[in-house]
């Protein structure tokens, strides 16, 4: 199927990992040009490499997206490369472990910016390119709004908030004909996730144990699916979809456990 996103300029933060690196990838090869926005100019620039040797194309713009005046100048330099917005992928964030008894005002505060308030300001500068081009924003988020996870107070929050304002923005632009949708992982395996399970005594044992629980397979998601279902979900094959939150999980969520 032609997704229809030849030559369509989507910004994607945190672009140059994991499930971002994914998401690139997968719209370069739609034909896309995706724009990488990260903090680290290394990292991004290695993607846009590879996605052009690949036969696609890419940008990169550099930006601490913390910084809420980083966030507006990421969208103004996207505006003078390419001059136009098509779409926007809110990804970045951080898994950052502030939990309810041993985090801090300033802790929370800063996993929220690290996890939540640049997806509000990246859609909030790149609004009015959005309105001329009635583009599509995809917002990552995870099942721990849903389900909990124990001892990440800051990253749950965030990811509560990524999904209400998933359904808010979808209400409030429904006059200018931008959709927004949410795709909510589960288990997906990147170098954050590897990084994360290697932290325990017996990396191999956990892993095995997360994956007995994920119903489809027992497999971890990997970043290619949900980034398929963010291309697809931008994308003019999903023109009457909007305020959605859809589960690229395996049934995680939703399906009983004890399958």
């Amino acid at each position: 199927m032609d997704l229809e996103l030849k030559g369509k300029v989507i910004v994607v933060t945190g672009g140059a990992k994991g499930i971002g690196e994914g998401i690139v990838k997968v719209l370069a090869a739609e034909g896309a040009i995706p724009v990488i926005v990260g903090r680290n100019e290394q990292d991004n620039q290695k993607v846009v490499t590879e996605v052009k040797a690949a036969g696609g194309d890419a940008l990169q713009v550099i930006a601490e997206l913390t910084d809420p005046e980083a966030c507006k100048k990421a969208i103004q330099e996207v505006m003078q490369k390419c001059g136009r917005i098509d779409g926007l992928v809110n990804n970045a964030g951080l898994n950052d472990g502030v939990s309810l008894e041993n985090g801090s005002y300033d802790a929370f505060v800063a996993s929220l910016h690290n996890s939540v308030v640049h997806y509000y300001l990246m859609a909030h500068y790149a609004l009015p390119a959005l309105r001329q081009s009635k583009g599509a924003i995809v917002n990552i988020s995870s099942k721990t709004a849903e389900t909990g996870q124990g001892g990440t107070s800051g990253y749950a929050a965030s990811n509560g908030a990524r999904n209400a304002l998933t359904r808010e923005w979808a209400v409030e632009l429904l006059p200018h004909s931008i959709r927004v949708n949410a795709v909510i992982v589960a288990e997906a395996w990147t170098p954050q996730y590897a990084s994360w399970i290697n932290t325990f005594e017996d990396p191999a044992g956990r892993l095995k144990v997360i994956t007995d629980r994920i119903p489809l397979e027992k497999r971890m998601t990997t970043c290619d699916e949900i980034a398929n279902a963010v291309a697809f979900l931008l994308s003019s094959r999903s023109s009457h979809t909007t305020g959605q939150l859809i589960h690229v999980d395996g049934g995680y969520v939703h399906l009983d456990r004890a399958l």
